[in-house]
């Protein structure tokens, strides 16, 4: 409970400190270098509150707050600066290298795929690029076969589902174990000691959070079930629509080309190609419709 307490009270001020230096920025520089800089903001606002505290070997204000204070595997001494500074890396830059990493190859592989829909799809993403990355990123992309993207793409795809499974489960072994509540500090196996006060409160909640871990993974395996099923049936739709667009053209064309914009699709806007009927009786383009499905 401790642990818990500890990271709550660290993320209040965390996002204290992001919310001011976000409205410094806005207020210096306007809305438009806001946006394009908010993430950057909010990783040098994190890694400040940890060097000004933990790499600065003093504690973070969560930890003040319930005495509790770091220590190495040993539980004998204070983890060393290189310990620290690892641990800042793997909780700040990391996750923030890590999303924008996997952003920017996406964003690439779409654009190789269908780069009209995807410079509508994400339109924000231009804001916050790097130039340097996205390019570097577009130029790996460039050299790649046409398999190799596709493969590179179901990558990146199973990546975005499986770090926030991993962040749960991890949650859920802390809730069972009752040590390491960041995943960051579990790598670099940096530990608590309390001191001052009394310790009863945890021995005597700790059935309740080990309850809790679970149900946590309980229902982690219950999500996991789901996306499974819903890629299975994502599939399905898939083999529908490959065996439905290779099936010869047996309607009468003449009604898809009628003049209007209700002959266009209201999902991707363009001209409606295999139309399919809704049972309330709306037309839509057969892909358009089964992805909008899937996905919703």
């Amino acid at each position: 409970a401790q642990l818990v307490r500890c990271g709550q009270k660290d993320e209040l001020y965390r996002s204290g400190l992001r919310s001011g230096a976000g409205t410094a920025l806005h207020g210096l520089a306007g809305a438009k270098k806001w946006l394009e800089w908010r993430k950057e903001i909010e990783l040098l606002s994190d890694v400040a509150y940890f060097v000004l505290t933990t790499v600065s070997g003093y504690q973070t204000l969560g930890e003040e707050y319930v005495n509790i204070v770091q220590v190495d595997s040993t539980k004998k001494r204070v983890p060393s600066f290189l310990r620290r500074a690892i641990f800042i890396s793997l909780h700040t830059v990391a996750p923030y290298c890590l999303e924008k990493g996997l952003l920017h190859l996406e964003h690439a592989l779409q654009i190789e795929a269908d780069e009209s829909r995807t410079s509508q799809s994400n339109p924000a993403l231009g804001l916050s690029s790097r130039t340097l990355i996205r390019n570097w990123i577009q130029k790996q992309v460039g050299e790649l076969t046409e398999q190799q993207k596709k493969r590179v793409l179901q990558i990146v795809y199973v990546l975005k589902q499986c770090i926030p499974l991993l962040h749960r489960l991890h949650l859920a072994v802390f809730y069972i174990s009752g040590t390491f509540y960041h995943l960051s500090k579990r790598i670099t196996g940096i530990m608590y000691l309390h001191f001052g006060g009394l310790q009863g409160e945890d021995q005597s909640i700790r059935s309740s959070y080990k309850f809790l871990g679970i149900i946590s993974l309980l229902h982690l395996l219950l999500t996991i079930g789901v996306q499974m099923y819903s890629f299975k049936q994502k599939q399905r739709a898939r083999q529908e629509w490959k065996l439905h667009r290779n099936l010869a053209h047996q309607k009468n064309m003449t009604k898809e080309k009628t003049i209007g914009r209700h002959s266009r699709c209201t999902l991707c806007l363009e001209e409606r190609r295999h139309t399919t009927a809704t049972p309330c009786g709306h037309l839509f383009c057969w892909e358009c419709i089964t992805e909008w499905c899937n996905t919703r």
